[in-house]
């Protein structure tokens, strides 16, 4: 598969703790240069990031520029539902053209589906027309809760469900995808986040129907290649 391809489902990343300003930008840069279709950063730099791009939309009108997407209730989930809704207001306030959440995997495993699908709703109410990636951190749960969770991300009518924060006990799998695969509903995509650190990994999420890579390791070796 062609890279320029690949990097068209790639959700260029950098969450660390440690990140500054020159790291975000480096990261934007090279999400213009080489195509991809998200730079993934934290919320405090959302707003600095959508000035940046902006400007260079307004240098450069016939430039594609890669969607801000930004990260709520990160990493773990546990925030209130109404603390969840405020960062989201306030990332698309600030000017994020794409939300990933993380559900509460407290309410999953005490079973309570309808607090989960009541809170991705009103986060997807929020995110209006701005997409919406629902992070069920595969890893945590069950066979029979990811299950149950593509009912309630279809339900719930979010744009995506996506695997891992990344920050966990592990990343995405082809098994976990390929489960997706089979009980999503239709017109609810998949992105597989986490531990894709190879162009075979990007190629075979992508032949196993992700729409979205979650990645910050796909670009690097892209670059090294050239």
């Amino acid at each position: 598969m062609d890279y320029r391809e690949i990097c068209k489902h790639v959700d260029h990343t950098l969450l660390s703790r440690t990140a500054t300003w020159q790291d975000i930008r480096a990261l934007i840069d090279d999400g213009i240069k080489y195509g991809t279709a998200s730079v993934c950063i934290p919320p405090f730099f959302v707003k600095q990031a959508r000035v940046y791009l902006d400007a260079i939309k307004e240098s450069d009108p016939s430039l594609s520029l890669p969607a801000v997407c930004t990260v709520i209730g990160f990493p773990n989930g546990y925030h209130t539902t109404s603390v969840k809704f405020f960062e989201t207001m306030d990332a698309i306030h600030n000017g994020a053209d794409e939300i990933d959440m993380v559900i509460n995997t407290n309410l999953v495993k005490a079973g309570e589906f309808d607090a989960v699908k009541d809170e991705i709703k009103l986060l997807k109410k929020a995110c209006g027309d701005h997409i919406l990636k629902v992070i069920v951190e595969t890893c945590l749960l069950t066979q029979e809760e990811k299950v149950k969770m593509c009912e309630i991300v279809t339900q719930a009518g979010a744009d995506f469900i996506k695997t891992s924060t990344g920050f966990s006990t592990g990343g995405a799998t082809r098994e976990d995808i390929a489960l997706f695969a089979e009980h999503i509903g239709e017109g609810v995509k998949m992105k597989a986040a986490g531990g894709i650190r190879s162009i075979e990994d990007a190629e075979d999420y992508l032949k196993l129907g992700c729409e979205r890579l979650g990645t910050s390791a796909i670009v690097k070796i892209i670059k090294q290649q050239e």
